[in-house]
């Protein structure tokens, strides 16, 4: 499963990853319909699901600050807004990756994609290492 953030609606990005992902994909709105979703209650509703990828823009507030499980994994993309169409293609990128190519091995890490750079770090090992 894919969780969208909320920053992301509107952009018809779900149609895209759907194209070569067959997973669920759905927008955190939808993990509690009518409600405002705090970023701190993030991690709360990804562990109520089974093992999501969470994908975001917003770096900054989730980069490094956000308590990590086993039960999810986090993707930040540090890109601009004017940016968010290229977000479909990355992810494929990344997600074809040795690194986390399954559900099982993304579990419990942080990635951040960037211009240049992929770094990422684990819940079992606290320092950021990059993809080659």
């Amino acid at each position: 499963m894919i969780v969208l953030d909320e920053q992301l609606l509107g952009r018809n990005l779900e149609i895209e990853i759907a194209r070569w992902y067959p997973g669920a994909i759905l927008y955190v709105t939808a993990l509690r319909p009518n409600s405002v979703i705090k970023d701190d209650a993030i991690p709360t509703l990804l562990r109520a699901q089974n093992q999501p990828t969470f994908v975001t823009i917003n770096d900054t507030d989730f980069w490094r600050r956000i308590p990590l499980s086993e039960n999810y994994c986090v993707v930040c993309f540090a890109l601009p807004d004017s940016r968010v169409r290229e977000i479909p293609a990355r992810l494929r990128t990344l997600l074809e990756h040795e690194e986390f190519k399954t559900k099982s091995a993304r579990m419990g890490k942080m990635i951040r994609v960037a211009e240049q750079e992929i770094v990422y770090y684990s819940m079992q090992d606290r320092a950021v290492r990059s993809l080659e």
